[in-house]
């Protein structure tokens, strides 16, 4: 049993914003507290001290994450033709500068679907429920319409990682996006 980890202090949260920063670079696969701790200046005890344990830290660092696409599901203003909207998240999405925080998403999206009852417990479902809350803000409240334009994103956004392949991955989405608005 890990110990339980201490409540919200500016060290704790200067050094998950550290290790997020990490994490985005090196992905949590694999992480281990050594190198971590020394790439932010931190050591291996005082992250347990912080975090309780690394598999605390590991649910912090997918709160954080989550945190970051929520503040851009928010920001997608859910203003104008649902079409606009919608494409205006996979520009989102597509955009090169997102590429470590999407590959990060996806790592816990994964993990929570593999090891259900890690850190990881509940990710994706919760990730399904922000975004199809802010769909059906944008198309409305039916949830299979939600549910389609959300499997259309999620599977562009794999292949876009997969393939780097934005012009086509893009094209694919418009289409879509196109029939939505027949």
């Amino acid at each position: 049993m890990t110990a339980d980890p201490q409540p919200p202090s500016a060290r704790r949260e200067e050094l998950l914003e550290l290790t997020y920063r990490y994490a985005l670079r090196h992905g949590l696969t694999g992480m281990s507290l050594r190198p971590l701790s020394e790439a932010i200046g931190s050591s291996p005890r005082v992250l347990l001290y912080l975090f309780g344990s690394k598999d605390g830290l590991v649910q912090a660092l997918l709160a954080r994450s989550r945190s970051e696409e929520l503040d851009l599901l928010a920001s997608a203003s859910p203003t104008g033709r649902p079409v606009e909207v919608i494409g205006r998240l996979w520009d989102w999405l597509a955009d090169p500068a997102h590429r470590d925080l999407l590959r990060l998403w996806m790592e816990g999206y994964i993990r929570s679907l593999v090891e259900p009852d890690g850190p990881w417990s509940g990710f994706a479902a919760r990730s399904v429920e922000d975004w199809l809350d802010v769909l059906r803000t944008v198309l409305g409240p039916d949830r299979t319409a939600a549910t389609a334009v959300l499997a259309v994103l999620r599977g562009a956004l794999l292949d876009l990682l997969a393939s780097g392949d934005v012009d086509r991955t893009t094209a694919a989405v418009h289409r879509q996006l196109a029939l939505l608005s027949s």
